[in-house]
């Protein structure tokens, strides 16, 4: 049964959001939605006593039923006992194939994140799992890790910084630890792009699939002073920006790059506009061909989430309202890692982790392009 927390009735049901379950002592984090084909959603999230050190973790979802207008109980979509499991991904690509990404933790670091993934085409039933016809693990070489990682680090005599190299040149350390946070994109060419990251580089990267999802090769690295969990979104004219967050020194800013390969080779990552704090943002293209970006407006803290609406590509964002919290109001709790999609009516969903002196839940909102400018 649904948690309301806010249900706005305007004329055109313009926001409304609630919790999808009530708010507990479990660590429920990092949640990601699709709308389905015929009108449910379905969210997932990592659910457990906490992150990589918790052998509890496992990924929970549950669906909102477009006729019951409720969400289901949350069931179980992974699990490997003994082994955290964390930050799932779900995507619909063109052909209507649910895939669902996520990575397991094999030795309680992130460097030793595995990703995992599924697809099915028998995904809509009213509850519980889809069932899944392909699973397999996405392992990755990164495509000229070493000298991108060199002419990067180049004059800086840091430990961290030899330490980069040192790793770059490890087989093992370049090719483990990549994993999810946001949705992937799948490009004209029928080229699919899955984000991933890795927090023992601080670099992002791109699985590339030209397949439908059954093979994949590694883009080069975006490499930057602490550039995670990208976020990409398609130009018009094609060419791919990532917003990435920021894991580095201040200012704290979304970190950005740029692809004019269909996400092969990537720009150095720089300093966007948006406040960052260090925590995921993501960003989609709408059918109306503007931008909405989800993130904390903030550059400590994550007190503050905002939605962001941009008719120029990136290169303005003149229209911002709160999803929760505001950037005045200081506060313990926490509303972040969003995830977002548009539905078919055009209206936008966003999925969040939300923390709150009453426990941990995830929360829904939807609402349109207007809302935002009001």
């Amino acid at each position: 049964m649904a948690f309301v927390v806010c249900a706005c009735a305007m004329a055109a049901q313009q926001y409304s959001a609630e919790l999808i379950f009530p708010p507990e002592s479990w660590h429920n984090h990092s949640s990601s939605i699709v709308e389905l084909p015929n009108g449910d959603l379905l969210v997932c999230w990592f659910h457990g006593s906490g992150e990589r050190t918790a052998d509890d973790v496992l990924i929970n979802a549950a669906r909102w039923n477009h006729t019951t207008r409720k969400w289901s109980a949350p069931f179980v979509l992974a699990d490997t006992p003994g082994f955290p499991e964390t930050n799932p991904v779900l995507f619909l690509d063109s052909k209507a194939r649910l895939f669902f990404l996520w990575p397991l933790i094999i030795a309680h670091l992130w460097e030793t994140a595995l990703m995992k993934y599924r697809i099915s085409t028998d995904y809509q039933q009213a509850s519980g799992p889809p069932k899944w016809e392909h699973q397999d693990n996405i392992v990755l070489i990164p495509k000229n890790i070493l000298p991108r990682t060199q002419e990067f680090v180049a004059g800086n005599t840091s430990e961290r910084a030899k330490k980069l190299v040192e790793h770059a040149g490890d087989e093992y350390f370049s090719r483990m630890g990549w994993f999810t946070r946001t949705h992937p994109l799948e490009l004209p060419t029928g080229r699919i792009l899955v984000p991933m990251y890795s927090d023992g580089f601080s670099f992002g990267i791109m699985a590339i699939s030209d397949d439908g999802g059954y093979t994949w090769s590694a883009s080069e690295p975006i490499v930057g002073a602490g550039c995670v969990q990208p976020s990409v979104v398609r130009k018009k004219d094609g060419m791919l920006v990532a917003y990435l967050r920021d894991n580095g020194p201040a200012p704290k800013r979304a970190m950005i790059s740029f692809s004019k390969d269909d996400g092969v080779t990537w720009t150095p990552a720089r300093d966007s506009e948006l406040l960052n704090p260090g925590t995921s943002i993501e960003v989609v293209r709408l059918r109306s061909g503007n931008w909405i970006a989800v993130y904390n407006d903030l550059e400590s803290g994550r007190y503050s989430l905002v939605a962001a609406l941009s008719d120029d590509e990136g290169a303005t964002w003149k229209w911002r309202r709160h999803l929760d919290g505001s950037p005045d109001q200081r506060s313990t709790d926490q509303y972040h890692y969003p995830s977002v999609v548009q539905a078919r009516d055009g209206s936008i969903h966003v999925t969040y982790s939300y923390f709150s002196k009453e426990g941990k839940s995830i929360k829904h909102a939807r609402f349109d392009e207007d809302w935002v400018r009001r």
